[in-house]
């Protein structure tokens, strides 16, 4: 039977996604991210080749790298418009397991931003956080308050890293921890940035509860940087497409598993509107 043609919508939002992947990790091997995406070393190649013709990133010598003006100003943009259905469930599943009132941590992860524009359906909450999108979101809420940690910027993930970060976690003690992770296998989770994952291990020291929410696109990848695995969670969150075998492995490690259907995701604003650009200067 002849594979069914991919439309120009799932093109471009294999490409984006690509193109968030990239920026993510900063450098990637064109073989790894076709074998991430499940496609052939030929159509990779046309993607990128795509992307870079845009001024996106750089490919070259079987790698392909981030374009540091276009990492600072879409890459964020672009990790929250990816799997966006997905994430909206398992915001409307989270919500579920809040207290209606407390301090919560929140990590950097676009995961967590449908999350972070529902949280006044729930109740009133203290946010910290080290990501500036979502700090955005909550001092728009009615109900709730935002405290920003502040460190070194990073621009690829519009968040703050570092020892002021880590320093300032240490001197706080939240009732939980809402976090994500770029990758996870095995049970372990990665980051490809040692800073940030050293500021995940520093929240998950500063709170009683944690819930992880992650996609099931990011089972079976692999970043150099580990922040524990998901015994470290009261729960994880994620949907259906989960690979069985790490399935099996979140369950086996102790962790409860609650498994969503993207299908029933709770609208939310677009993407875009989630919010405002960063100014030139500060």
């Amino acid at each position: 039977m002849a594979r069914a043609r991919t439309t120009t919508a799932g093109l471009e939002e294999r490409r984006r996604a690509v193109l968030a992947r990239v920026a993510e990790a900063g450098e990637m091997g064109i073989g790894q991210l076709a074998e991430e995406f499940g496609v052939s070393l030929m159509t990779m190649h046309r993607d990128l080749d795509a992307l870079a013709g845009r001024a996106l990133l750089h490919k070259s010598r079987g790698q392909a790298a981030t374009v540091p003006a276009v990492t600072m100003e879409v890459a964020s943009e672009l990790r929250r418009q990816t799997r966006l259905a997905e994430k909206e469930a398992i915001a409307e599943a989270a919500l579920r397991e809040l207290p209606p009132r407390g301090a919560i941590l929140m990590d950097d992860s676009t995961t967590l931003f449908p999350l972070a524009q529902r949280l006044d359906e729930r109740g009133s909450y203290t946010v910290i956080t080290n990501s500036l999108g979502i700090a955005r979101i909550i001092a728009a809420s009615e109900h709730s308050e935002a405290i920003l940690l502040g460190g070194d910027y990073q621009g690829a993930f519009d968040s703050t890293i570092g020892p002021e970060v880590s320093r300032g976690l240490q001197r706080l003690h939240a009732d939980l921890a809402l976090m994500s992770a770029v990758a996870v296998t095995g049970g372990r989770l990665y980051h490809p940035i040692q800073g940030y994952a050293a500021v995940k291990e520093a929240m998950l020291d500063a709170a009683h509860r944690h819930l992880l929410l992650v996609d099931s696109s990011k089972f079976g990848r692999h970043a150099p940087f580990s922040h524990r695995d998901v015994s470290a969670y009261d729960a994880v969150i994620t949907d259906r497409g989960v690979p069985q075998a790490e399935e099996r492995t979140v369950r086996k490690l102790g962790a409860r598993l609650i498994l969503v259907d993207a299908r029933h995701a709770h609208p939310t604003a677009p993407a875009e509107s989630l919010s405002e650009p960063l100014p030139a200067t500060s």
